[in-house]
């Protein structure tokens, strides 16, 4: 009924709003007004390749995301689904996009460009850069990023479960467990496998879940 309400001319939407925006044009007409014109586009699959982008599935890209966050995410992207943001999320024509899938270019480099692209929307191509110098500095030259978010708790023992909860780094013990099992969680750079450790926090440790989540805890 918003299209009534708002005796709109024109309404968006994705191609799975069709049916509502058809209808809007239904309603206008039961009022008396002139039917709206209707324009739909393409649903962007999110990180999976399979399902629609949502935060809610996990498979998103923020556009309040840091430049390194959005770097990660894109170069995580299947080189197939690389085509499909490049057509939806850039200004590259469709002669620039077919010249780039027959050039021969590693497809590596191909998606370093697409997340200079993006991310220069959001941000500037100098954080798109930073991005980039980041990301090589951790999986290229498996460095320790410079800068590394810190927090401050109790000193004491605790379950390395327990903690990763505590600190935000998962959501849950759930997913803790199954991150450790998969040698998804790093302390001081040493890999922890055994879903019972626990950590003496007298000082300070380095917790790394996963590639891009760092974690200076110091104890108080």
């Amino acid at each position: 009924y918003d299209s009534v309400a708002l005796n709109s001319d024109v309404e968006l939407g994705g191609t799975d709003q069709k049916f509502n925006l058809l209808v809007g044009r239904n309603l206008q007409r039961e009022s008396n007004q002139e039917p709206q014109v209707v324009i739909t586009t393409p649903l962007l699959e999110g990180l999976d390749g399979v399902q629609k982008m949502s935060k809610s599935l996990g498979n998103y890209i923020g556009i309040d995301e840091s430049p390194w966050e959005m770097f990660g995410k894109i170069m995580s992207l299947s080189d197939d689904l690389m085509w499909r943001y490049y057509e939806l999320l850039t200004d590259s024509t469709t002669g620039e996009i077919e010249a780039m899938k027959t050039s021969g270019e590693n497809p590596r480099n191909l998606k370093v460009n697409l997340a200079k692209l993006i991310i220069k929307d959001f941000h500037s191509f100098e954080k798109a850069n930073e991005a980039e110098d980041e990301f090589n500095r951790r999986f290229v030259k498996k460095e320790i990023p410079d800068e590394i978010e810190e927090t401050q708790i109790a000193a004491g023992n605790y379950k390395l479960v327990d903690l990763l909860v505590q600190t935000n780094l998962v959501a849950s013990k759930g997913e803790a467990r199954r991150l450790i099992e998969q040698s998804g969680v790093k302390i001081g750079g040493e890999k922890i496998s055994n879903v019972q450790a626990e950590i003496e926090l007298k000082d300070e440790v380095l917790l790394q879940v996963g590639k891009r989540k760092f974690l200076r805890v110091k104890g108080s």
